[in-house]
């Protein structure tokens, strides 16, 4: 049974400055659960109903389970029809970012995004087309928030997150930076290499102007119909399917 302090502490998690506070982040559902015990991260405690607890053969991490009533998981729960389980995983301490390691692959960078379900699809993207490395600008949406980490389906634990200076960043990178703007080269004739930085800008006003000097070359996804722009989330999957296109030829 869910104590009152017990429910307060998992419905603040849905805000950053608690999850700040309690170095705390919510994954709903075993499917996405699963994911995270044979990750980096580290759980806190499992929340599952009867007869529903995740699968945890040779776990090198003592993980708290407790078992809930369906009840108890909707009142804690944001989604309309809630899972099986809902876990607190403890958030990471930062990192610096090692700009060594850029030379190795590919690396999406993100100026400004703001919609959670953009930034997860982006994550899990990343993760399908083998990035394991996503570099946020500070204004970017937390990657942490519940919304993103379920639209991430569990790819969030095997793809590192970072928020830092973009302008900084970028100008002490030392490796090509190409940026996705509608004046740019065609993507699908463009020689990305081998690595590099890939920048996707913000929903609606694209990549910052402050941003647009960095980039070595502009390259844009040509557009055929009529519409005025493409999702974020679809432009992302665009460029890593190109990315990983020329590793096949």
């Amino acid at each position: 049974m869910l104590s009152k302090s017990q429910i307060s502490l998992l419905t603040s998690l849905q805000q950053k400055k608690f999850r700040r506070e309690h170095g705390l982040f919510l994954v709903e559902g075993n499917k996405s659960i699963s994911e995270f015990i044979d990750s980096p991260y580290s759980i806190h405690t499992i929340y599952h109903t009867y007869g529903n607890a995740p699968k945890m053969l040779n776990l090198s991490q003592k993980i708290n389970l407790q078992e809930i009533s369906l009840n108890e998981l909707q009142k804690v729960s944001l989604l309309k029809t809630p899972a099986d389980a809902i876990a607190t995983i403890r958030i990471p301490q930062d990192s610096a970012i090692d700009v060594s390691n850029l030379q190795k692959g590919f690396s999406l960078v993100l100026d400004g995004v703001q919609d959670p379900g953009n930034m997860g699809t982006i994550i899990r993207t990343a993760d399908w087309f083998g990035i394991n490395r996503i570099i946020c600008s500070d204004d970017t949406v937390d990657v942490y928030n519940p919304k993103v980490v379920q639209a991430t389906m569990g790819s969030l634990a095997r793809v590192n997150v970072s928020y830092t200076d973009l302008r900084t960043f970028i100008s002490k990178a030392g490796v090509p930076v190409f940026g996705a703007l509608l004046n740019g080269n065609n993507i699908y004739t463009t020689d990305f290499g081998t690595h590099g930085l890939i920048v996707m800008g913000n929903e609606g006003n694209g990549i910052r102007p402050e941003i647009q000097p960095l980039i070595t070359r502009s390259v844009t996804i040509p557009r055929v119909g009529a519409a005025e722009s493409l999702n974020v989330g679809v432009a992302t999957a665009i460029f890593c399917s190109e990315l990983t296109a020329k590793t096949f030829k």
